[in-house]
């Protein structure tokens, strides 16, 4: 595991049902829900989309179509493949995580586990049968798209990053 940098962020749902998501580094960007993907643009005219790959993995495609993998922790954490944590600060979770990451130190970073660097599109594709599957074995009607909040608990529910 190897986190280089972390970054907090806050989510606030606009009116227009979208995100407007506020970065610690002053990034800021507007995040759209649709068809399991999360269509996003930020501030300085960059945009692409995040999908989820399983219950923990998360794709983001940038417009250029370069693409980094994040691994969603629990607790409003996603670790990136380039080595950046994400800590939502607006949800239970996200202040709870950061709580518990400073009563504990190096102790709950300690387990995270890195995503992948990359995966082939057979892989990809594993991962959202595998996925397909759990959620249909368990009864349930997938993931609620639609909901913003990000889950507080350690299923990584949130959205997608």
């Amino acid at each position: 595991m190897s986190v280089r940098r972390e970054i907090t962020y806050t989510d606030e749902l606009l009116s227009d049902g979208t995100v407007h998501r506020r970065y610690s580094d002053a990034r800021q960007e507007w995040r759209m829900r649709g068809h399991g993907v999360v269509t996003w643009r930020d501030h300085s005219g960059g945009s692409g989309a995040d999908e989820p790959l399983g219950p923990k993995l998360i794709k983001r495609v940038f417009h250029d179509g370069t693409v980094r993998y994040g691994r969603e922790c629990g607790y409003g954490r996603t670790l990136w493949s380039d080595g950046t944590l994400t800590v939502n600060r607006s949800s239970f979770g996200g202040r709870l995580g950061m709580i518990l990451a400073g009563v504990a130190g190096g102790a709950l970073l300690g387990s995270l586990v890195m995503p992948p660097d990359f995966l082939s599109p057979g892989e990809e594709e594993e991962l959202r049968n595998q996925a397909m599957a759990q959620q249909s074995s368990s009864g349930g009607g997938g993931e609620d798209y639609g909901a913003w909040d990000d889950d507080s608990g350690d299923d990584g529910g949130g959205d997608f990053g």
